[in-house]
């Protein structure tokens, strides 16, 4: 018997039409709660739990988007921003997440290319906005 369609429509999670972004946050709670609200969006998540992971899964995944925490174990945020952004604009969108209340941080990202920054704890609207403005889903 033939399998019904939607199993062959599960075993290709990313169809053309999906924007890809990659969570890199060590706080599991953070990015199961982002995945969780932006896979309901429409969004295709995948996620690193360090800087070094996340410049690996963007090398493989090729997100339309990156989520990155600033703080975070072997590879800062800062790090991981300046690997994404050194193609010269080929990139993904990358929007920085973090605690720090630093104008000076914040100055920093600007000159590594970042094209968003939200301070923790930022509104879910907020992000979702940002999201939308650099990652708008294609309309059907």
């Amino acid at each position: 018997m033939a399998e019904p369609v939607w199993n062959i429509v599960e075993a290709f999670p990313r169809m053309a039409s999906t924007k890809t972004i990659l969570i890199i946050d060590d706080d599991t709670e953070i990015v199961h709660g982002l995945t969780v609200v932006l896979e309901d969006k429409g969004y295709r998540v995948v996620s690193a739990h360090d800087g070094a992971a996340g410049i690996t899964t963007a090398e493989r995944e090729r997100p339309d988007l990156v989520i990155v925490d600033m703080m975070m174990p072997k590879k800062s945020g800062f790090l991981v921003l300046e690997k994404l952004k050194e193609s010269g604009g080929g990139g993904p969108k990358v929007i920085m997440i973090t605690a720090n209340e630093g104008q000076r941080h914040r100055a920093y990202a600007d000159i590594l290319g970042v094209d968003d920054y939200l301070r923790k704890p930022f509104a879910m609207d907020a992000l979702l906005a940002s999201v939308a403005r650099l990652c708008p889903l294609p309309t059907s």
